[in-house]
């Protein structure tokens, strides 16, 4: 039975007895302040105060949370989350009020010392707190500014300033804003789920906080990434914003300095491992399928051990993705087709690129493997296939090169590690630094997925001068913007003019000089999940394959003018990505109807869907996108 309405008959009656001796206390007193007894005469046995009396309200959920007369924010007492339907909605740390009187004055003194001192806080964390009042002020304002101006903005509720935020998300935490499973919550799920007001919920972004960006754990912090992918959901995809719930599953930290932090938000015990968290992410992913059967759920910033077991757990059973693994994918794979095009040749000439790749975390991996699905499908698409498309990538971690000499590697990245005879040949060996690979292999691309600042150095891109390609390109794809490889200027000047460049985070293009600009392409996922979700959502299909997402790729790869790609521009301006979704979202559609998989959305059936051409498509994607406009609004008494 629903939490707020499971009052038992015990409880009832143990309250009204309470109710009942609370009274007959209060006359006791009160008359023996009107008839004193000569040993109470000096003083005053008993005060009404306002603040200590029972508050009945008839508000539950959210609405008391953005009442400011009854909100006590994380102050609230688990039994009155449990009474009042809250649980969930509020980070699971209870605070004290001197807590949070704690939490306000340091984000407070913080602001006098940037007064005093100039400003310590960078100016993107401003704006975001900005834009943050704006959306609990007016939700309808709050999109149309940022679709007007998501060129500009995109970099502030998302990456890099996210990454910032996440990191001071105790001090910046106000309104709350989705909701915390915990692993204190277990078998307590499919109730909680009901606590969120909305009846329908088209997407979901879900972390457990463990590998925000290139940020390491922040632990319940993390559910900043997941608020800002949502807003370009709603922003790039016109996802309604009141059917999508970002989600932070707390199962712990290993972050020793949120550990000690009396005024961190979350559970403050180590993670939990094994089956254990398995049934946290079980008994969440049953619940929320079992109230929104229709969800969509994306996965984001899970450590990559848990990234691609997850993954596979699910994605046969449930609409859901892992945008690190496959999203990260997809864009990386548009971009390289991008390359091969700057080159001046054609996209099926893709396999006979060398390309080597730095960092084999969940996004590394999930890279590698699409890159060589793709090289695998233009050579025939059969084990064979396969097979060759393995031998034109060199993967190189924190240990060197990988190859089958070493122990433990990692049975994700084991396909890709390099047979150590034909590395020999190749004057290398197992663990071979990142400078040597470079510089003995002479790839066409270099791709870094690392979160390894600075890791393309001056002697590896010298290196790459040495390159077999007419026009190399480097891949710097690592957030936030300090964790990238190297800048498009380090890019430029090093390996020279002709470079292609791509990075992660936005960064500026480089003058050249004579009038060329060196472009700088950032390679940001959201040029891909938002098309993705709501391709997905639009057709009905019962999961996201790989063709799907492939389709997601290819569409994007496309976008692109021959003379714009000749020129170095590879991803196209943030400031078309309505329109980038929207040709995304029909070619996820179109796949899904020639894999089978599509069941139609609210009034297009299946049939009906198959009978649409691809104009009629792009036509019906454009049509159930949500714009920020004013509704009129009519009272409807209950």
């Amino acid at each position: 039975m629903h939490g707020g309405l499971s009052l038992t008959m015990g409880n009832l009656y143990g309250q009204m007895r309470a109710s009942s001796s609370l009274v007959n206390r209060l006359n006791q007193k009160l008359r023996a302040v009107v008839n004193p007894s000569p040993w109470l005469s000096q003083s005053r046995s008993f005060t009404t105060t306002e603040g200590h009396r029972p508050t009945m309200i008839h508000k539950r959920s959210l609405d008391i949370l953005h009442d400011p007369w009854f909100n006590k924010g994380t102050a609230f007492t688990m039994t009155e989350r449990d009474r009042l339907d809250l649980r969930g909605l509020l980070p699971p740390n209870v605070m004290s009020t001197e807590q949070q009187i704690e939490r306000f004055m340091a984000d407070l003194k913080r602001y006098e010392v940037e007064a005093r001192d100039g400003p310590s806080d960078p100016y993107a964390v401003a704006k975001w707190r900005i834009l943050n009042r704006l959306h609990d002020r007016n939700e309808t304002m709050y999109y149309k500014v940022l679709i007007a101006n998501i060129e500009e903005y995109a970099p502030v509720i998302y990456t890099p300033t996210v990454g910032l935020v996440c990191q001071n998300y105790g001090g910046l935490f106000r309104r709350p804003r989705g909701m915390y499973f915990s692993g204190e919550d277990r078998g307590e799920m499919m109730s909680m789920v009901y606590n969120w007001p909305a009846d329908e919920v088209d997407m979901i972004v879900v972390t457990d906080g463990s590998r925000i960006l290139g940020l390491g754990d922040l632990g319940v912090q993390g559910i900043g990434i997941a608020i800002g992918k949502l807003d370009l959901y709603v922003a790039a995809a016109g996802i309604n914003p009141q059917r999508v719930l970002p989600v932070m599953i707390d199962v712990g930290t290993n972050n020793e300095k949120l550990l000690k932090d009396p005024l961190y938000l979350g559970l403050q015990r180590h993670r939990f491992y094994g089956e254990e968290y398995l049934g946290v992410i079980d008994e969440f992913m049953e619940a929320v399928f079992t109230r929104w059967p229709h969800v969509i759920v994306q996965f984001e910033d899970f450590q990559s051990k848990w990234a691609f077991k997850l993954l596979q757990r699910y994605r046969a059973r449930y609409r859901m993705f892992n945008d690190d693994v496959q999203g990260t994918a997809g864009v990386a794979i548009a971009g390289l087709l991008g390359a091969v095009r700057a080159q001046g040749r054609a996209m099926i000439d893709f396999p006979k690129q060398k390309i080597v790749v730095a960092g084999a975390g969940s996004a590394g991996i999930g890279v590698l493997n699409a890159a060589r699905k793709t090289m695998a499908r233009m050579l025939g698409n059969n084990e064979s296939a396969l097979e060759s498309a393995l031998r034109q990538f060199w993967v190189v971690d924190a240990n060197g090169l990988i190859t089958d000499e070493r122990k433990n590697v990692d049975p994700d990245a084991l396909p890709f590690a390099r047979k150590i005879e034909e590395i020999h040949r190749q004057g290398l060996k197992e663990g071979a630094s990142l400078v040597q690979v470079v510089k003995q292999i002479k790839p066409d691309v270099l791709l870094g997925l690392s979160a390894v600042g600075g890791l393309f150095s001056k002697e590896v891109l010298e290196a790459l001068k040495g390159s077999t390609s007419t026009r190399p390109a480097i891949f710097a794809m690592s957030n936030p913007t300090k964790n990238a490889e190297c800048t498009p200027h380090e890019a430029f000047s090093i390996v020279g003019d002709n470079v292609v460049f791509a990075s992660g985070s936005p960064f500026k293009d480089v003058n050249l000089g004579n009038g060329r600009i060196g472009h700088c392409n950032q390679g940001n996922n959201m040029y891909l999940f938002p098309g993705i979700g709501l391709g997905t959502l639009l057709s009905g299909s019962r999961i996201i394959s790989d063709g799907m997402l492939q389709a997601a790729a290819e569409c994007l790869a496309a976008y692109m003018s021959e003379e714009d790609v000749l020129n170095g521009v590879i991803y196209p301006s943030i400031s078309s990505i309505r329109d980038i979704t929207k040709q995304v979202a029909a070619a996820v559609i179109k796949e899904a109807i020639e894999e089978d998989l599509a069941e139609g959305y609210r009034e297009m059936d299946a049939r009906q869907l198959r009978k649409l051409s691809q104009v009629e498509i792009v036509e019906y994607v454009k049509n159930s996108m949500w714009s920020p406009e004013y509704p009129t609004l009519v009272y409807k008494q209950d």
